[in-house]
C-alpha cells in the first residue's frame, strides 16, 4: 500500500514509544509500519485502496491500535470518496480534535489516541448530516456471524457491567432490564419492585476471541452468587443473581459450573431462566463507573478457577 507520507522509519518507534508511555495500562496491538504511519503519524491511505471502502457486511469496525468498538456497520454508507464514510459513531468511541492544518476536524479513537481521520459537516449525504471519513487501515472489521450475545444479572448493573465491558474479546456492553411484566420500564419503575424485572447487562462478544464459557468464570468470580435476594448492600429482587440464557449451549454451560461451584462446597443461589425480552436503561446508567471514573463496591475480582 502507498501512503502519502514522508515521515521517517524512526519517527514511527518514537511516537509509538511515546503513545504506550501515555497510559502504560493500556496493552495495545503491534502495528505494521504502514499502519503506523497512519495510525501514530497521522498519514492518509490514498483514496479507493482500503480493505473496507465497498466492505458492505453486516458487523462492527474496531480500532486496529486497541480494539475499541468504534462504528456500527448499519452507519456506514457510500459518499464516493474513495475512504469508509460513517454518519454516526458508537457512543463516546471518537473524538474530534482541531486538525493541524488549521482548517478541518480530526477523529481518533477516544480509547487510545489513534489518528482514525477527519468528520465533516453539513454536506447533505444522509439526514445526519455528518461524515467520518476514515481510514480503512485504521480498523478492524468483525462479521456479525462471529458476535455472540449473553445476558448476566449479578446486583447493579454498573458492577457488572464495570468487569465485563474491559474483558477481552467483549465488543459491546448494555445495561437495562429483563424478567419483568412491563413494557419498555423505567429505572424508577423497577426500583419500586412492582415490575418484576432484574438488572442485566448485556454482553456481546466476538467469538473467535472469547467464550461465552470465559465470561461465565468472570461472572462468577466477580459476585456473590451464594446471596440470595440482593447483592452486597443492594437489597431487593432486581439485584438476584441470574443468568438468562440465549440458546441450549448456553444453559448446559451454566448447569455444569453450578455443580462445579457445588463440588468446590460452593452453595450458588444464581437461577438460570431463558433470555426474554431486553430492555436498555437510560443513558446515564451506561458505562456508569468509567464517566464516574471509579470502581464498584460490591463487585470486587476474586480468582475461583
Amino acid at each position: 500500500m502507498k501512503i502519502q507520507t514522508f515521515v521517517l522509519g524512526f519517527l514511527i518507534i518514537l511516537s509509538q514509544n511515546a503513545c504506550n508511555q501515555t497510559n502504560k495500562k493500556m496493552t495495545y496491538n503491534k502495528l505494521t509500519t504502514d499502519e503506523a504511519l497512519v495510525i501514530l503519524n497521522k498519514a492518509t491511505e490514498r483514496p479507493y485502496t482500503g480493505e473496507y471502502v465497498n466492505n458492505k457486511d453486516a458487523g462492527i469496525y474496531t480500532c486496529k491500535q486497541c480494539d475499541a468498538h468504534l462504528y456500527n456497520s448499519s452507519d456506514k454508507f457510500d459518499s464516493h470518496c474513495g475512504w469508509p464514510s460513517f454518519d454516526d459513531e458508537i457512543k463516546g468511541a471518537v473524538k474530534r480534535i482541531p486538525d493541524a492544518d488549521g482548517h478541518r476536524t480530526e477523529i481518533v479513537c477516544a480509547n487510545c489516541g489513534g489518528h482514525l481521520g477527519h468528520v465533516f459537516m453539513n454536506e447533505g449525504f444522509t439526514e445526519k448530516n455528518t461524515r467520518h471519513c476514515v481510514n480503512s487501515i485504521s480498523m478492524k472489521f468483525i462479521p456479525n456471524k462471529k458476535m455472540e450475545k449473553a445476558y448476566f444479572a449479578s446486583g447493579c448493573f454498573w458492577g457488572t457491567e464495570y468487569h465485563f465491558m474491559k474483558a477481552k474479546g467483549v465488543i459491546e456492553t448494555t445495561v437495562g432490564y429483563m424478567g419483568g411484566k412491563t413494557l419498555n420500564p423505567t429505572y424508577k419503575e423497577v426500583c419500586s419492585g412492582t415490575t418484576g424485572h432484574i438488572e442485566t447487562t448485556e454482553v456481546v462478544f466476538d467469538s473467535s476471541q472469547t467464550s461465552f464459557e470465559n465470561l461465565l468464570k468472570l461472572y462468577y468470580e466477580t459476585h456473590n452468587f451464594e446471596q440470595i435476594g440482593g447483592q452486597g448492600p443492594d437489597i431487593g429482587s432486581q439485584y438476584q443473581s441470574v443468568v438468562f440464557y440465549v440458546n441450549e449451549e448456553q444453559k448446559v454451560m451454566v448447569d455444569k459450573y453450578m455443580q462445579i461451584l457445588t463440588d468446590k462446597s460452593y452453595k450458588p443461589a444464581t437461577k438460570l431462566l431463558p433470555a426474554p425480552k431486553f430492555w436498555a436503561a437510560e443513558d446515564y446508567h451506561q458505562e456508569y463507573y468509567d464517566k464516574k471514573d471509579g470502581s464498584p463496591y460490591c463487585h470486587i475480582y476474586k480468582k475461583i478457577f
